[in-house]
């Protein structure tokens, strides 16, 4: 009897250290400070060939780098099929998440595409010595980058998700209006071009709080251990506590079923949970001049679509934002359905804003059961969202004079009201990537460029 007692109670003991260990567990990974992921992009599938990748830093500004993902083969046909794909300059949001947010778009897009991205820096990590940062500069960061991309190439496209939408579309119009080249098209996606059209919670903070409300409750001194130490920003932690705050009872589900997956030994789908935490939590503080700008020029004033935008260039030149000046760059906005942080209608607006572009050379499209994570990542983007943007680059890539073939898929936009949250399990998808921009006064000092090295093997 004492045996079978004893027995009993270090079974219970075992248990309950079990519990108290995942527990433990669970509580470590709400709190932790996550890491900057990493992109771990290696190789990608060229029509069942494997192709090496070899990620490398092009240009380093900053408060960006601008990212190469550069293929390698031996395959003689393979790499001929490389040489003549688009060159894309995907423009990754700076809205509180790191650029790796958009590791699938990338990984997608690399099977049939040359394929760079801008990986913001976190404003805690830069000097006050360089600077500060400016919605203005990000403009012209992007122009630049641009700009890189025309020098090796000839031409480039361009892809913004959600947050970059609004200053790339200023960046483009600007170029135009100064008569320079401009890309061969432009994708839009998930974005708050108009964001008075179906505004969401989101939209709804940044348009009830005054600007001041936002200075002075929002924004902190980097402190004395990060080498941006002074520097003023809007933390990273505040974003997250935002995301979470938008759809906290899909998060805490989230968090107990992966609770009980440890219970059960489900190792795959506990993995799978940290895997994506590891990556939604890890976030960045955001320059305050930036931050501050994007809530005044995009959420407040709206002085994109109500033509009242003034950027001041590299040399300090003032110019009036006018899209309507884009004639030789095609047009594609995206949206998801179920998007409940950037609201039906708002990215859809700049093709009314492209006045000087065909009908002919624009695109509209909405993917049916995606929300704001699906249109950029996940099920969703690879099997709605990606034939339909590849397709739009592809033509106007091979055919920019003629008219836009008709989309794959024509799928109808659900009314506003019934609009609903889409979040997946395990993961959360809220990405409430409050679109706010930034602003960075060019540095004087000038920016290094490194010459692509350019191999008759690699592509």
């Amino acid at each position: 009897m004492i045996n079978i007692t004893y027995s009993f109670f270090n079974f219970i003991s075992s248990l309950l250290n079990c519990v108290l260990s995942i527990d433990y567990s669970l509580i470590y990974r709400l709190g932790k400070d996550y890491e900057k992921p990493v992109f771990g992009l290696t190789t990608v599938d060229v029509d069942g060939t494997g192709v090496a990748v070899h990620e490398r830093v092009e240009l380093d500004k900053p408060f960006c780098e601008l990212r190469r993902f550069k293929r390698f083969t031996d395959d003689p046909a393979t790499l001929t099929k490389l040489k003549g794909q688009p060159a894309v300059l995907i423009v990754a949001p700076l809205s509180g998440h790191y650029a790796t947010l958009l590791r699938d778009t990338v990984k997608t897009m690399l099977k049939d595409h040359k394929v760079y991205i801008t990986d913001w820096k976190n404003a805690r990590t830069v000097p006050l010595s360089d600077g500060a940062f400016h919605l203005d500069d990000y403009i012209n960061y992007v122009q630049e980058f641009i700009t890189h991309l025309q020098g090796i190439y000839g031409n480039c496209h361009v892809i913004s998700v959600c947050q970059p939408t609004v200053p790339v579309l200023a960046a483009i119009s600007l170029m135009a209006s100064r008569g320079e080249t401009t890309p061969l098209s432009m994708t839009m996606m998930g974005g708050p071009i108009d964001a008075r059209k179906s505004p969401t919670a989101v939209n709804n903070l940044a348009m009830t709080k005054p600007y001041s409300w936002f200075e002075n409750n929002v924004i902190y001194r980097v402190p004395s251990n990060f080498p941006g130490v002074g520097r003023r920003v809007y933390p990273g932690f505040l974003q997250h506590t935002g995301f979470v705050a938008m759809n906290p009872d899909l998060h805490a589900t989230s968090h107990f079923d992966y609770f009980k997956n440890l219970i059960k030994g489900d190792d795959a789908s506990a993995e799978a949970h940290r895997k994506f935490y590891n990556e939604y939590n890890a976030v960045l503080d955001m320059d305050a001049d930036y931050y501050l700008e994007t809530i005044d020029v995009v959420f407040q004033q709206f002085k994109l679509v109500n033509d009242t935008w003034d950027v001041k260039s590299v040399d300090g030149k003032s110019e009036r934002v006018k899209p309507g000046d884009i004639k030789t760059t095609r047009v594609m906005t995206v949206e998801g359905e179920l998007d409940d942080i950037s609201g039906s209608g708002q990215t859809e607006a700049a093709l009314d804003m492209c006045t000087g572009v065909s009908a002919a050379h624009k695109r509209h499209f909405e993917a049916k059961g995606a929300g704001h994570y699906g249109i950029f990542s996940g099920r969703r983007w690879r099997e709605l969202v990606y034939p339909e943007v590849k397709s739009f680059i592809e033509q106007a890539h091979n055919a920019p004079d003629k008219p836009l073939k008709a989309p794959a898929a024509q799928i109808k936009r659900a009314p506003p009201a019934t609009q609903k949250t889409a979040l997946s399990k395990p993961a959360v998808r809220p990405l409430a990537k409050l679109a706010v921009k930034p602003a960075v006064k060019p540095v004087a000092k000038p920016d290094a460029r490194r010459t692509p090295v350019k191999t008759a093997r690699s592509k």
